[in-house]
């Protein structure tokens, strides 16, 4: 059997590589640990890091087809981030101009959650521990 150690990064393929890259640095706080234009794919890659740990790889590409998101479709439903205060982080983004939902109750495990989009609407979680 396949021994697995964790999840080493989530990649995303954006429609404007500048907006998502502010989005995810600048309104979420990701560091940048390395950037390269590859020529050939006329494409970015966006490596990010979230307190240290490498997670999310960025992409560009030319005219990408939009994935259908909602109403829920199968395949990837959302990217969750965990938070000490989800109050504190709610007014955090929405300072810098992202819109969240009402905050929810997980009915299973009785935490505190709210949604929000990325730029090219992929739904992000603010879980509270």
């Amino acid at each position: 059997m396949m021994l697995l150690n964790k999840i080493h990064h989530i990649a995303i393929i954006c429609s404007d590589y500048n907006k998502s890259k502010k989005f995810y640095t600048k309104i979420l706080g990701f560091t940048i640990s390395n950037e390269v234009y590859r020529e050939e794919r006329n494409s970015y890659k966006l490596d990010l890091t979230l307190n240290g740990k490498y997670c999310i790889e960025l992409f560009s590409f030319p005219n990408p087809p939009k994935r259908v998101s909602r109403p829920e479709a199968r395949g990837l439903r959302h990217l969750a981030f965990e938070v000490d205060n989800i109050e504190k982080a709610i007014q955090e983004i929405e300072n810098k101009g992202v819109i969240t939902e009402e905050i929810r109750i997980d009915e299973i495990t009785n935490k505190r959650f709210t949604f929000f989009e990325d730029p090219d609407g992929l739904p992000l979680e603010l879980y509270e521990m």
